[in-house]
């Protein structure tokens, strides 16, 4: 199979791949994915934002989140849209799949986003052909943009079903006839259709269908487009309001009726060749048009088109910008007397003659960007209404006391990326009106008594990257509306105690202050107490730092209890941070340090700053970060510790950032990732560690698991995250890595194996508790059961006829009732154990011998015999020998009536009782005699097997039949 790869090389999967990876299981749910394979999501105002930019995909990925609202997809591979590739991403708004390589899309594709796409952007592809159904279903889209493709072809029906479509980008395709672009004209609600750079020669009303009505077309662009004709002799668009085209040559121009254009308020026009009585009529059929632009114009017929171009009654803006003027003379711009906007940016213009505007008595801003002039222009300073102007990107080196002189109005002025060196406080003098001045990006090193001129509407001041040599102390007294001032130097300036002072509204302030004696940097920041944003850009130079021993000084910042907001970018200065340098900024929400920490900070650093949500400490040498500076700062919601030197994360498990939210821990040192760091941060749903040097194996794999599995946190890229140890994984993805193995290791086997003591404990803990005796008594059987068989091979014969087994508390009964009947009367040999067992051997020895070396066994059985844990084992002896030899040897005498119920839970002699009869001594009654008799005639009975036998003779009692 042919391998599929993208223009630039960037697509490097082929087509098997993709085909075998889609037999390949996948219990992916996207409804609980947060690190997607290929793809980072971005949650803001509860909206999900995915984007799969420049990621070498040749289809769009299975992962996306059904809850996604913006789908980017931009820069990659993909060749084809398949129906089902969108399915269930009924939320989507935002759809940009520019720059790929789509030459199919099939139809229905985008179904499942009837309801909600609002934008969707196929630009840069190879789609050839708009067919029928290829947009079906998309009622709700307002913008669709198919530039750069190569399209040649548009069926009628392709747009029908886009109803609510306002804006369509068709630029740099191959269109060429009006019939292509006919049905888009007659969409419902249509307003800019951009055209540029397809191959129309013309525009006409005549070569739309005769069933077209009118459309509701705004904004045309056409530029690029060969055209030799532009033609609306019908009006059938009353609507239409801006116009771009170019006009190249034999061009013609015709609209017989003004009416035709009466709602066109801008025209932009690229000309070439373009005869004076043509253009004329163009801007003839254009009387409501109040803005025109003209670009590449002949030099030597300028002045013609500009004559002609401000006899239009409505126009107020002229745009000559991206011509050839070099320069302007006094008679150029006469006619447009009534013109309030004049570009002239982006031209070689040298100079502008001293009265060059004078005419232009309603002039409020002049653009004059991008040219080449060495000074402000002379014809600038008599044009008494202008409110902007734009003098930047010139090579200005100088400005004189006069260059500004009568612009009272001036509200706004640009002087940015010039080469001014000096400014003097003359130079502003008069402009009381002024509230943005830019002179950024210059090479300014003295200000003189710039600061002393009436400024006192001044509200944005920028003078950025300027070679300032200090700042003295009042210089800012006067500007007492500033809010906004921004000094940033790539080198040092000296700031003087009290510099700012004065600036009572200044709201932001950037500056790179520098101190010979920096204990005044807590003091340079007085008088600005409403600050609210703090930036400061802290260098150093070789000139600072040979003048002194050491370049580590102490830093401190004074109070500002309003500033929300404090950056500072460190270069190469080294300061030694004070404790409390912090303290005073009890407002202060986002903290952000780059290059200033060389060590953690101290733990007291943050506890005045009770109200900090953000912080930032990057680009430093910390290699760990003491716990306890987190303590004050609970309430934090972001961190970035980006660039540092971390080896570890177990500082996060000692606070408690319950509120922590956004991690970012880019480029450190970081190797293994301890999973149950993240478990003390319950908020945490945006984790980056891109960039780590990751140890691949499986000292990682709970972290590895962890990423795949957690529903809550995504963890940016995880998918393109690269090993670096072994170096056999160099190059290999981190989360490739098989962790499977990684479980069947010793601390598995130690957990198994702790899990097998514990359970066996338990279970002899149970038995020990409730089992010990019958294990025992088993014991004993075993015993018995070998001493039984030994007796029998020895042919032993019995010592007594009965050894009577009863407990204590019944003794007197024995030996009152049983002993004279049974031994007296009768003349039975008895066993009994307080008379008969031999002292010092073990008792159950002693019992076995004496149920063993007697013909029966009596069970003298009361309720209290059942409790006696001795007793029960006599008679679990007895029963035993009675089961063995299949013989009458056990009598079962019982001293009381014992209810069933009571019987019961002595399993053993209920058992007996249900299969034998017995003997009862309160059913004797008056009739003792009779009793013992009956118990003489059972010690009486020979060796027949017990089933063939009932010598006894009560009957068995109802209670115990069942």
């Amino acid at each position: 199979i042919r391998p599929l790869r993208c223009r630039e090389g960037r697509c490097k999967k082929s087509s098997l791949i993709l085909f075998l990876s889609a037999l390949l299981p996948f219990n992916f749910n996207p409804l609980l994915a947060y690190s997607l394979k290929n793809c980072t999501v971005d949650y803001s105002n509860n909206v999900t934002w995915v984007g799969c930019m420049d990621r070498g995909l040749a289809a769009v990925p299975d992962d996306i989140p059904k809850s996604a609202v913006s789908l980017n997809l931009n820069s990659n591979c993909i060749a084809k849209i398949n129906t089902t590739d969108l399915s269930g991403l009924s939320k989507l708004r935002y759809l940009q799949m520019e720059n790929n390589w789509i030459s199919q899309i099939d139809d229905g594709a985008f179904s499942d986003l009837e309801f909600e796409l609002l934008e969707l952007d196929l630009g840069a592809n190879y789609l050839q052909n708009l067919t029928d159904h290829m947009f079906q279903g998309l009622w709700a889209l307002i913008t669709l943009s198919v530039e750069k493709n190569n399209i040649t072809y548009i069926s009628p029906l392709a747009f029908k079903s886009l109803i609510s479509l306002r804006t369509l980008v068709l630029r740099y395709n191959r269109l060429h006839q009006m019939a292509d672009i006919a049905p888009i004209l007659q969409l419902p609600n249509i307003s800019e259709l951009i055209l540029d750079f397809n191959d129309f020669v013309s525009f006409q009303s005549d070569d739309l269908p005769l069933t077209f009505n009118k459309s509701n077309l705004k904004t045309l662009w056409m530029i690029g487009n060969q055209l030799t004709k532009f033609s609306i002799k019908r009006n059938a668009f009353p609507n239409l309001q801006t116009i771009h085209l170019t006009a190249a040559t034999g061009f013609e121009w015709h609209v017989p009726d003004p009416m035709f254009l009466r709602s066109l308020t801008f025209l932009e026009l690229y000309v070439f060749n373009v005869s004076r009585e043509m253009y004329r009529a163009m801007l003839k059929s254009a009387e409501s048009v109040q803005e025109l632009s003209l670009s590449f114009m002949e030099t030597e017929r300028n002045k013609d088109l500009v004559d002609i171009a401000c006899q239009v009654p409505a126009l107020k803006s002229l745009h000559l910008s991206g011509d050839v003027f070099v320069s302007i003379n006094e008679t150029f711009l006469q006619s447009c007397s009534r013109v309030i906007w004049l570009d002239l940016s982006y031209n070689y213009l040298e100079e502008l003659c001293e009265f060059s505007l004078g005419s232009m008595k309603q002039l409020r801003r002049l653009d004059l960007q991008k040219n080449s002039l060495p000074r402000v222009p002379l014809g600038v300073r008599g044009v008494l209404t202008l409110e902007i102007l734009d003098l930047s990107l010139n090579v200005i080196s100088e400005l004189g006391c006069s260059d500004f002189l009568n612009l009272t109005r001036l509200v706004n002025l640009n002087l940015n990326g010039n080469r001014i060196s000096t400014v003097k406080g003359c130079v502003f003098q008069g402009l009381n009106d002024l509230k943005v001045l830019n002179i950024g990006e210059n090479e300014v090193h003295v200000l003189f008594d710039f600061f002393k001129v009436n400024l006192q509407k001044l509200e944005v001041l920028d003078l950025n990257r300027n070679k300032l040599q200090q700042l003295k102390t009042g210089d800012f007294r006067d500007l007492t509306s500033l809010r906004s001032l921004n000094l940033e130097s790539n080198a040092f300036y000296v700031a003087h105690e009290g510099a700012f002072e004065g600036l009572d509204n200044l709201q932001t302030l950037s500056v790179t202050p520098f101190c010979y004696e920096m204990s005044y940097m807590s003091r340079i920041f007085t008088g600005m107490e409403h600050l609210q944003n703090l930036q400061l850009h802290l260098t150093s130079s070789f000139e600072s730092t040979s003048s002194h021993e050491s370049n580590e000084t102490h830093f401190h910042v004074v109070q500002l209890p309003f500033l929300k907001s404090f950056v500072i970018q460190n270069n190469d200065w080294r300061y030694e941070i004070s404790p409390d340098f912090l303290r005073g900024l009890k407002s202060l929400e986002y903290f952000a340090a780059d290059r200033f920490f060389t060590a953690s900070p101290h733990p007291d650093t943050f506890t005045y700053t009770p109200h900090l949500t953000s912080l930032q400490i990057t680009q430093s040498d910390v290699q760990v970060f003491n716990p306890q500076v987190f303590q004050p700062i609970l309430n934090l919601q972001a961190l970035n510790l980006s660039r540092n030197k971390l080896r570890s994360l177990d500082f996060l498990s000692q606070v408690n950032l319950s509120l922590l939210s956004w991690l970012t821990l880019r480029e450190n040192q970081l190797t293994v990732i301890d999973e149950t760091v993240f478990q003390s941060l319950p908020a945490l749903t945006y984790l980056d560690l891109f960039g780590n040097p990751f140890t691949c194996n499986c000292s990682n794999a709970g972290f590895i698991q962890w990423v795949k599995n957690n529903n809550q946190t995504q963890v940016v890229n995880a998918y393109q995250y690269t090993c670096s140890f072994p170096l056999a994984e160099q190059g290999n993805k981190l989360l490739d890595i098989d962790i499977q193995s990684c479980w069947m290791d010793i601390s598995f086997l130690c957990f198994i194996s702790s899990t097998c003591v514990v359970v066996l404990t338990l279970l002899a803990s149970f038995i020990y508790h409730f089992l010990r005796w019958q294990l025992a008594y088993a014991y004993h059987l075993f015993w018995a059961f070998l001493y039984d068989s030994r007796k029998r091979k020895a042919g032993a014969h019995p010592r007594y006829d009965a050894f009577i087994s009863y407990n204590v508390d019944d003794e007197a009964w024995v030996y009152q009732e049983m002993l004279p009947a049974l031994e007296g009367e009768q003349g039975w040999r008895l066993c009994l154990h307080h008379r008969d067992f031999q002292p010092g051997k073990p008792i159950v020895d002693n019992i076995t011998d004496a149920i063993y070396g007697s013909r029966k066994t009596i069970c003298v059985i009361s309720q209290r015999y059942l409790q006696s844990e001795w007793c029960s084992r006599e008679i679990q002896l007895a029963s035993f020998r009675l089961f063995d030899e299949q013989k009458d040897v056990l009598v079962l005498l019982f001293l009381e009536e014992i209810p069933a119920h009571q019987l019961s839970p002595y399993y053993r002699v209920r058992k007996l009782v249900k299969r034998r009869t017995y003997l009862s001594w309160p059913q004797a009654g008056q009739h003792t005699g009779v009793f013992w008799q009956n118990v003489g005639r059972a010690l009486e009975t020979g060796d027949a097997p017990t089933e063939t036998v009932n010598l006894l003779t009560p009957r068995l009692a109802p209670e115990y039949r069942d």
